[in-house]
This record gives C-alpha cells, structure tokens and sequence, in this order.
C-alpha cells in the first residue's frame, strides 16, 4: 500500500492506493518482441517499397526471426526479407539504440508516415507469443499490407534505460512469464 497524504483547503483528507508490483530475477526474465503489421504502403506498391528500402539499407531474403540485433525481418507480398537497419549516428541515450527505435525513425516514419505509432490507426502490435504466424495471417487476410519481425530488446537494454530515467518506446516488449491475473466480482 502506498499512502498519498494531501490537503485540501484547511481540512486534510488522506487517500489510499493500491497497485500490485512484482520482482523477479533478471535471468528468469525473457523479453519477446513485440511486432508491428502495417495496414498499407502509403500508397506504394510492394515493389516500390523493396526499392525505396533498398536505396538506404540492405535487403536481402531472409527468414521470419532476425537473428541478431540491428536486423528486422520484414513480411511482404507472401516473402521474408532481412531489412538491416542504420546504426544511430549519434546516440545521445539507450533508446537510440534499440531496433524498434531505428525502424521507427528510418522506415516506419519516413516511408510509411506512421508518425506516432501510440495514435497511428495503420498500425498494428502482436507480442512476440504469437509468433511469426501471426504476422503472415495478418498480412495474408488483407488485414496488414507489411509485417516487421523484431530481435527481442535485452534485458541489459532494458535496464539501461531505466538506469537513465527514461521510458521505454511504445509496445517495444512482451515479457515471460505473465502473471495471471483478473477481477472477481462476487454480488452481496
């Protein structure tokens, strides 16, 4: 319980909240990605995309899973391609150097004008429990146009961030093991 004393006026009122808070080891702890599904090209075809792609990064046929950082897998037009991504040229905190802030800032943002993905209605999130299947679903119904696979942010990275005082970007982890929780009503 956390206890918020305030005043009001001249008489003192005195609220209580309460939140639950867990703490588990940083080895016990894995971080899965948390995906993005795009729901169109801005008005490019896949082919245009791969080529406006290709002028600022390398893409190469790839699989669904990066397998290291600084690579996302991208879903497009029923392939997986490996889009490497920039290094920041000047890293001024921890955030810079995470992969979902890379794709963001170099191709989510100027290629797709996906501004702000906390607001943006073209974009999509799946955790990294749903897998890769998930993202070609999404892509092969017609409900996203392109699907980026993320590598995992570490847990290192994590406490970087922390460490510095920052917040870490939108639906940039899914964590294991979930607790489980839920609300009980029981009518009197």
């Amino acid at each position: 319980m956390v206890r918020v004393t305030g005043h009001a006026r001249e008489d003192v009122s005195e609220r209580l909240y309460a939140f639950l808070a867990v703490a588990f080891p940083h080895d016990q702890v894995s971080i899965l990605p948390y995906n993005r599904v795009i729901k169109d090209l801005n008005g490019r075809r896949p082919g245009e995309l791969l080529e406006a792609l290709r002028r600022t990064h390398r893409v190469e046929p790839g699989p669904a899973v990066p397998v290291k950082k600084g690579d996302v897998a991208m879903f497009l037009a029923g392939h997986w391609y490996t889009v490497t991504l920039n290094p920041h040229p000047d890293p001024r905190s921890p955030i810079d150097g995470l992969d979902v802030s890379a794709l963001q800032d170099q191709i989510l943002g100027p290629l797709l004008n996906i501004g702000d993905p906390r607001v943006d209605k073209r974009i999509d999130f799946l955790g990294g429990a749903r897998g890769t299947e998930g993202l070609e679903r999404a892509v092969g119904s017609g409900a996203g146009a392109v699907a980026f696979s993320l590598y995992p942010v570490s847990v290192a990275d994590l406490m970087a961030i922390s460490d510095a005082g920052d917040i870490m970007p939108p639906k940039s982890t899914w964590f294991e093991p979930k607790l489980r929780d839920g609300l009980l009503i029981h009518e009197i």
